[in-house]
């Protein structure tokens, strides 16, 4: 029983270790902005749509571009790296492992909007079926 222990503690010390890890590398990847921020940067910035094509498709952020966090390895050379780069989705969960993505690419002005596209309250747009 007392291995069994020792066991469940090494395993939950190494996941609270990784967790940590992750949080600064998500932390010195991006800098996360309120939707006033994000709003006031938005027409001199290029903004990114993480979420799948479907849930884009259904509502984005009016001037915004779909690139799929899963597509980001294969599409991340289609953004300029000379203009900030806004990222967002539902909440920010993918925008924060998007904005690892891109730094890896070179990339270094990484915005996430707080609180991703389900706390906008700004222009939006719907693609019409």
């Amino acid at each position: 029983m007392p291995t069994i222990i020792i066991v469940l503690w090494v395993g939950l010390i190494a996941w609270g270790i990784w967790e940590l890890i992750q949080y600064f590398r998500r932390k010195n990847a991006a800098t996360i902005v309120s939707k006033e921020v994000f709003k006031e940067n938005m027409r001199k910035s290029q903004i990114v749509d993480v979420r799948g094509k479907d849930e884009f498709d259904a509502g984005h952020i009016l001037g915004a571009r779909n690139l799929p966090y899963l597509q980001m390895k294969q599409r991340g050379n289609e953004l300029r790296k000379d203009q900030p780069i806004y990222l967002y989705d539902e909440k920010k969960t993918l925008s924060s492992r998007a904005a690892i993505a891109l730094k890896k690419q070179g990339y270094t002005n990484l915005y996430i909007l707080k609180g991703g596209y389900a706390e906008w309250d700004g222009k939006i747009k719907r693609k019409k079926n």
